[in-house]
């Protein structure tokens, strides 16, 4: 792209893309970059000067009603059992503030907010009695509202205005409603009795105590309907699972039966399916809401047993849909979309949980930030207790406190009263859709039994159980109250739950006749024209070169500096250095590579995404995918600049966060695939602060719930002297959690391994590595152990023909310097950049020809044909040996040993492949140089130890 056009680009482009020259005295060099999103912001009128006035004139009364917004929440009637222990809140007290007479009337202008925000149609006197029934009915009741702890005035005007001006007649609920909610809670009561009954030593997490959750979620699920929302993204953990599939998911009862005694909830023909526990099953059915226009489509999202853990990867799903929908709508024409108009995303948490588990304050930091939000997401704590009780499972008063570390607002709710559920519920949809911010509904109940049915929660609590057991359920109170308003008659109470209970009869009884498959959501949708990989039609090792002139193309784009544009000085070099790769074909370094991937995806129509802390640089200041104007730090992403396409370039730099993060990038690989998702770790072992994700959904979500993903894990690996922590990406851990045989494997399901591990030395091996990601018809993750010192190594460079059409990735790599493969005496097996250091010395010690080494690009799934086909010439190698600078207990050995061997066992000539390398050790390397030095010497000269 010509630099005129560019210009005119930055003049014509939309907003969210134009990167803009920022004048503001604030860091901006974020801004307008692809996927950026400014937050929503709004200003609500200011006080007028007569309000101003008078609240100066009753600055008591005004410090009692701010009194009462601040510190209402503190007696509220919010506990259902009554066990939260509560002190006098002097701050209630009118007499606090020298208002005496409940007499006495005051100009309430400007400090009770009766009218529109910003209307002042004169004084308005309420006696002291009046004022303090009304702000005690709104703050001192069954709901509790913090929101005073808000630095936005905006956002405590709207509270306070919404709240306030509400009169108590408008917010009763109908008899309709109040009968949905009976139907609700009477099924789910009857539900849990009849799996108790039929299945009395199940561990189902019921919902006894809790039922008030299904009325809140069927609110939310209304009020979003109606506002035009048609995706609702629920991650959410065990407790209750059950209940909201099938009282409110449309989840069949009989695979639920079915499922229970022992058969799979898996359709047939998606190979080595493992299945998972009930407590993790999902639903995505389409509810159709009164008042609303379209149904709205809601995907309970499969969950591991670790609590919290899915909830980043609904965050980014939800990010990822919302993003499928603007290019959609865009493309249609149709501007003015943001994030969380149509999908939002909905949280489900423990109080344990919620505030014992970081992940929860990782995603909560994600929440607002530019590459990660989602317009705001509701969680709803279901507040069950726990088998420790509160004192020693936090240090704060409400277990929601930490979401005040982004200012969210919190409204405490009585599960007792489900119609107050509902009006919380409400009132947090109302400002989540205003302000596209996280909000917490903490909904306060019990839970009859214990951790599970099998439990007894007395042996810790026998206080509160022994209250617990002697109180009615919420059902059936719920219903005697509907009862006695002439609401419900006591035959059609009883209608509800006999025709349940008879339902739910015939599905077990047609759990024979289930076949699983007929409720599943595999490979539809997005996902249509995709296969699964272990079906024959999958294609495992697709064309991956691109055609020399287009990479040219994308090369010259990818530094493409528009006119005008400052770039930093030593960033001159960067751009030069490209341009001469592109014009000469020659010494393409890794992030020339990564770029000419990137682009060549994008111009197939698929969007990058590439997320982590400082990944629009790179950490070792290799990428440069994004330039920063160094007089206005305004910045541009030359490929999304440059190329005409419809794909993009996403560069999020992340929070310093890896679990969160993680988790964020996984659910956006499950939403998208024709994208390209990344994360890379700034150091490779960052990622064990993030190994729940890995272990609990990217080695194991396909064989667990058949969902496949193509996220990519990029982890800087290799010991350089930076000591125990930065060194290693720990392969071994990678590499133990592969399903990867350890016999020989050579058949048409070869590549049907959960995790792709590779080690790639080369860019251009690199290059073919990210393309094939997306070039297959299925999806797997790929770990790349990625480079530090080869980034910008002379002897580690490509050329353009090695990226171009005909090339592949190669699981094997040959020694390109062996012209005589009979007269060598010993062949070094080895993965990653020690390769150099050994070709290096070969050279220097005159033994070319002698030794060669054969590096091992993709440990996972292992080579065995490949390696078989490359040690065949070979035959008369005295010796074969593994090299690896890693300690013997770490890096790959432990993997490939077994591996190796089985190839050695099928030559002419068998032989059992030794170890070379680091003794066991502790650490991945020693943070003493000198040690580190004498230990790397040895490695490498061990290679040619007895030639």
């Amino acid at each position: 792209m010509s630099n005129a056009r560019i210009s005119s680009y930055l003049l014509t482009a939309p907003r969210t893309r134009r990167p803009t020259l920022c004048t503001k005295l604030r860091r901006c060099y974020y801004d307008y970059s692809y996927g950026y999103r400014e937050p929503r912001t709004f200003t609500l009128p200011d006080y007028t000067s007569t309000q101003l006035e008078n609240r100066t004139v009753n600055a008591p009364l005004l410090r009692y009603v701010d009194s009462l917004r601040t510190h209402g929440h503190r007696a509220s009637r919010i506990d259902p059992l009554d066990l939260l222990q509560r002190e006098e809140v002097a701050a209630l007290n009118p007499e606090r503030y020298g208002l005496v007479d409940p007499s006495q009337t005051y100009d309430i202008n400007g400090i009770i907010w009766t009218r529109p925000v910003g209307e002042d149609s004169g004084p308005e006197y309420w006696p002291l009695e009046k004022i303090t029934r009304h702000l005690r009915d709104v703050y001192v009741g069954r709901i509790a509202y913090e929101y005073m702890h808000s630095p936005s005035k905006t956002e405590r005007l709207w509270f306070s205005h919404l709240l306030e001006s509400e009169e108590a007649e408008a917010r009763k609920v109908d008899d309709e409603q109040r009968k949905r909610i009976h139907e609700l809670l009477a099924k789910s009561e009857v539900f849990d009795q009849f799996l108790q009954l039929k299945f009395p030593n199940l561990k189902r997490y019921g919902l006894e105590g809790g039922e008030s959750m299904l009325p809140a979620l069927d609110a939310l699920f209304s009020s979003s309907a109606q506002a035009g929302v048609e995706h609702i993204i629920i991650g959410m953990p065990h407790r209750g699972r059950l209940n909201l599939l099938t009282g409110m998911l449309e989840f069949p009862p009989s695979a639920l039966f079915h499922k229970i005694k022992g058969g799979s909830e898996l359709p047939e023909g998606y190979g080595a399916a493992a299945g998972d526990v009930i407590s993790h099953l999902t639903g995505s059915p389409s509810l159709q809401y009164s008042g609303a226009s379209k149904p709205v489509k809601v995907s309970l999202l499969p969950n591991p047993s670790h609590l919290e853990a899915v909830n980043p990867v609904a965050l980014g799903k939800t990010r990822a849909k919302q993003f499928a929908l603007l290019k959609t709508l865009q493309r249609a024409g149709e501007t003015g979309c943001r994030p969380g108009d149509r999908v939002m995303c909905v949280q489900l948490h423990g109080d344990a949980s919620f505030t014992g588990q970081g992940i929860v304050m990782e995603g909560l930091g994600l929440s607002n930030l530019p590459h990660y939000t989602v317009g705001g997401s509701v969680h709803l704590v279901v507040n069950i207790g726990y088998t420790t009780p509160a004192s020693s499972a936090r240090s704060s008063l409400y277990c929601s406190d930490v979401a005040k570390m982004i200012n969210a607002p919190v409204l405490h709710v009585n599960g007792d009263y489900p119609e107050d559920v509902q009006r919380a519920v409400e009132v947090a949809f109302k400002y989540r859709n205003y302000f596209r911010k996280d909000i917490i509904v903490d909904l306060i109940v019990y839970r009859r039994w214990g951790h599970n049915e099998l439990d007894e929660p007395a042996f810790t609590q026998p206080l509160m159980y022994e209250k617990i057991r002697s109180r009615r359920s919420v059902p059936a109170l719920y219903e005697e109250r509907l009862i006695d308003e002439n609401v419900l008659t006591k035959d059609a109470a009883e209608a509800v739950r006999a025709g349940h209970k008879e339902f739910l009869a015939a599905e077990l009884a047609a759990v024979p006749a289930h076949t699983p498959g007929s409720h599943s959501s595999v490979l539809q949708g997005q996902w249509a024209g995709l296969t699964s990989p272990a079906n024959r039609a999958a294609v495992r090792d697709p064309e991956t070169g691109v055609e020399k002139a287009t990479l040219q193309t994308v090369g010259r784009a990818s530094v493409a500096v528009p006119e005008g544009f400052e770039i930093h000085p030593r960033l001159q070099r960067h751009v030069k250095h490209r341009l001469q790769a592109m014009d000469s074909g020659q010494g393409l370094d890794w992030a020339t590579a990564e770029a000419l991937a990137f682009g060549s995806i994008m111009l197939e129509g698929c969007d990058v995404r590439i997320s982590g802390q400082d990944v629009g640089r790179g950490t070792f200041s290799q990428r440069h995918a994004m330039l920063v104007d160094q007089k206005t730090e305004g910045v541009v992403v030359p490929l999304n600049l440059a190329l005409d396409c419809t794909g993009r370039l996403e560069l999020a730099n992340s929070s310093l966060s890896e679990m969160a993060v993680l988790g964020f990038e996984y659910g956006v690989s499950w939403e998208k695939p024709d994208m390209l998702p990344i994360w890379e770790a700034q150091f490779g072992d960052f990622f064990n602060g993030a190994q729940v994700i890995i272990d609990t959904f990217i080695s194991s979500g396909e064989t667990k719930w058949l969902k496949q993903s193509g996220i990519v894990l990029l982890l800087p690996h290799g010991l350089d002297g930076a000591g125990p922590e930065h060194s290693s990406s720990r392969i071994e851990r990678m590499l133990q959690l592969t399903n990867d045989p350890y016999t020989f494997h050579d058949g048409p399901d070869a590549a049907n391994i959960n995790m792709h591990v590779t080690f790639p030395t080369t860019p251009a091996q690199y290059f073919h590595l990210l393309r094939r990601q997306v070039k297959r018809n299925f999806r797997k993750p790929l770990i790349v152990a990625g480079p530090k010192g080869l980034l910008r190594l002379p002897a580690a460079a490509s050329t353009l023909d090695e990226l171009s059409t005909g090339h592949k990735f190669q699981p094997v790599l040959d020694d390109p310097a062996i012209t005589d493969p009979e007269s060598v005496s010993r062949v070094v097996l080895l993965s990653g950049k020690l390769y150099y250091d050994l070709a290096k010395e070969r050279q220097k010690r005159g033994l070319d020809g002698k030794v060669a080494f054969v590096r091992v690009e993709e440990l996972s799934p292992f080579p065995f044909r490949p390696l078989l086909d490359v040690m065949s010439g070979y035959a008369k190698a005295g010796d074969v040996v593994w090299l690896q600078e890693e300690p013997r207990n770490q890096g790959a050995w432990t993997h490939v040993e077994p591996r190796l061997n089985a190839v050695m066992e099928r030559l002419e000539r068998p032989r059992v492949v030794a170890f070379k390398g680091r003794r066991e050790d502790a650490v991945p390397a020693p943070g003493i140089a000198s040690l580190y030095a004498a230990q790397q010497k040895a490695v490498v000269e061990a290679a040619f130890e007895g030639l």
